[in-house]
This record gives structure tokens, sequence and C-alpha cells, in this order.
């Protein structure tokens, strides 16, 4: 019923378990973050997740200021270690830069995580642990895992299912996020702008409260404090990658890390570079990673997942709409983004962190608008 959230224990007909106005597709931060807005529109809303909450996911988990403003504007407010500023690094030339519009914050990918489901469930979402599998289309609505609602929306990240089944898929990006033992395998062509991530997490006191970047000749460490007693280090670059070989070029954080017990395994994601060829296609709108992604080496990923969020609920019966509010949510980090991975695979990679120390008002400048 439209404006109530539905009861997963009450059966349908024609092979249809539940009905509802909005079907969600992922249950990650973004697809939460999406239920949550439909929730708070009167929409009734099922989402579809067959991981068991909290969901991990290899990331920097820095939250900019403008992030964590959005996340509490959902409604949580996650513990986690002030961060307040960014730190280019590179054979010790340093630029920093700190937020001149309040902190943001370091907060695990899984405390984060266990907040927004805390938050949709009470918000009264329903949560099922299904797949998705086929997506089926028709004039009223739209059919997935024994589910139909009026609308789909497609969070299920970088490697969306929903956005293949639909058409909007530009081609196969390749291996999907998981575990791994420190090294990402590449299965796809040699595209020099498809760049993989690895994080793992390490038992040491945060010794700063900026999120430190340090460039190496391939890769770059993104080292983000998420408690009083353990940072994330995140690595990102090219297929094959190796995390403790990439730590091994890095002598500073190397050094800070030195003894540091590791916690828990390396986590793998990647390729990052994703493009659709739409965001809507009749009643199913891409929102967050499904809707194409550049690069992570800005960290936006979240306040722009939840921003294309609000958007596709406000713009459900408006594809036109949505396209257009999709497109201003990204246009910064689409363009600035993409200017940065151009450099940093390219032969003026070892001048960003130099450029970025000579001229700190640019650099600034940049971050900020990044920050908001």
């Amino acid at each position: 019923m439209p404006g109530r959230p539905p009861d997963p224990a009450v059966d349908g007909v024609d092979g249809v378990d539940v009905e509802t106005d909005v079907l969600v597709v992922g249950g990650g931060p973004v697809g939460l973050a999406a239920a949550i807005e439909a929730r708070r529109a009167g929409l009734g809303v099922v989402v579809l997740e067959p991981r068991t909450a909290p969901v991990d996911k290899a990331c920097g988990e820095g939250l900019m200021p403008g992030t964590l403003a959005a996340v509490r504007r959902l409604g949580v407010d996650p513990q986690g270690w002030p961060l307040r500023g960014i730190s280019y690094r590179q054979d010790g030339v340093v630029a920093d830069h700190r937020f001149a519009g309040g902190p943001g914050r370091g907060v695990r990918r899984t405390a984060l995580h266990a907040a927004l489901h805390a938050a949709a469930l009470d918000a009264g979402a329903a949560v099922l642990p299904r797949r998705a599998g086929t997506v089926a289309q028709g004039a009223g609505g739209v059919e997935a895992a024994g589910v139909r609602g009026r609308w789909l929306l497609a969070c299920d990240g970088l490697h969306s299912r929903v956005r293949r089944e639909v058409g909007l898929d530009l081609r196969d990006v390749g291996p999907r996020e998981g575990v791994l033992r420190g090294v990402v395998r590449r299965r796809v062509g040699r595209d020099r702008r498809r760049r993989f991530g690895l994080r793992r997490h390490f038992r040491v006191p945060p010794w700063t409260d900026l999120v430190e970047v340090h460039w190496a000749p391939r890769v770059e460490a993104y080292v983000t404090p998420v408690a009083p007693d353990l940072v994330g280090v995140a690595v990102l670059g090219p297929a094959g990658a190796d995390l403790d070989a990439a730590l091994a070029t890095l002598p500073e954080l190397a050094d800070r890390l030195a003894g540091a017990e590791p916690e828990g395994p390396v986590r793998g994601a990647g390729p990052m570079l994703v493009r659709s060829r739409a965001r809507t296609a009749g009643r199913v709108r891409l929102v967050g990673d499904a809707s194409g992604y550049v690069d992570a080496l800005t960290g936006e990923g979240l306040r722009v997942g939840f921003a294309q969020a609000r958007a596709a609920v406000a713009h459900l019966d408006d594809p036109a709409g949505y396209e257009r509010a999709w497109s201003r949510a990204t246009r910064d980090v689409r363009w600035l983004t993409t200017g940065l991975v151009a450099a940093a695979t390219s032969p003026l990679r070892r001048g960003v962190v130099p450029a970025a120390a000579r001229a700190p008002a640019l650099y600034g400048a940049v971050v900020e608008r990044l920050a908001r």
C-alpha cells in the first residue's frame, strides 16, 4: 500500500511476495540512504540485500565535512575520529590544507553501515535477505526477487547487475570487491585509468587529525584515523598492486606503521572507472556507484551517492529531472577527479604534490570544493 511499509510475511499473487512503492536493490550506505529518503517521502520501501549487516567494504573511510553533514541529515552520527583536513605527501614535500568549515570524521565502514541500517529499519523500511536476480519491467512497475515496486532504485554498486539487466552498462568492468590476499588481480584490458583499491586496518594510535595521502611512483596510500587506537590504510593504484609492496615504497608511512598489528584481512575493490549510458531506464533509476564512477582519488563517493539518493526519490516520476539532478550532483567530482586521475596516470604524476605545495591557495580551493 503506498505510504506504508510492506509486510514481508504477507504472500502476494502471481509469484510476488511483496508489493511496495520503492524497491531498492543494494543495502549499502547509499541504498539505505535511499530507503530513508523514500520513507520520509511517505513511500513504502523494500531493500534487497543478501549480506548480513554490518557490511564492510574496501574504502578510505574518511567522511569529508559535507559528507558528515549528509550523514547527520539522515539521522545518524556514528563515532569515529575528527578529520580537520587533507595532507598530500611525497618525498619530503608536504601540502596541507585544513577545512575552513569544520571537521569531517574518520568512521569505520562497518560502524557507518550499522548506523544507517538501524536508521532505515527505524524509518519503516523492510530489508529482505535476497539477491535481485532478473529485473522485469512493466507499464506499472518493476519486479525483482519476488518483490514488485512502482519504481526500482539500483544501488548495487560498481558492478551493478541491475545496470546490466536494463541495458545501461557501457562495458563489463571485471572483478568484484572481495577479501584478497593483498593483491588485486587484473581481468580487464590495458586501460591506465582503470585503477583498483586495497584497504587494511592497523592497530596504532593516530598521529594526526588529517587524512594523509602518500604519493609513490605508482600508487597513493590514504591514511585515515578511525578510532583512538586504529587507522585505516587504503592503497589506490593499477591492477596487480600489492599492499605490502606499496607500503615499502613509502618510507615515511612504513616507519609510522612499523610494528603495528594488522587488524582484519586485506580487502580489495575495482576497477574504479565505471560508466553508464544513462541513469534511467523506464521505472529504474541508477543511484550511487551503480550510476557511474570515475575514481576514489577524491573520496567523494558517499557524499555524491547520498545526493543522488535524495534526488532519485524527489524525481521518481520525472526521469529527465533525475538526469539533470544527477549531473548537478556529480559535476564537480567528475571534472576535478577526471583531471586528477589524468595527472596521476601520466608522466605529470610526480609533479602533483610539488604543484600543490607551490600553490597552496589553489590546492586549498580544490579541497574546499570537494569538502562541501
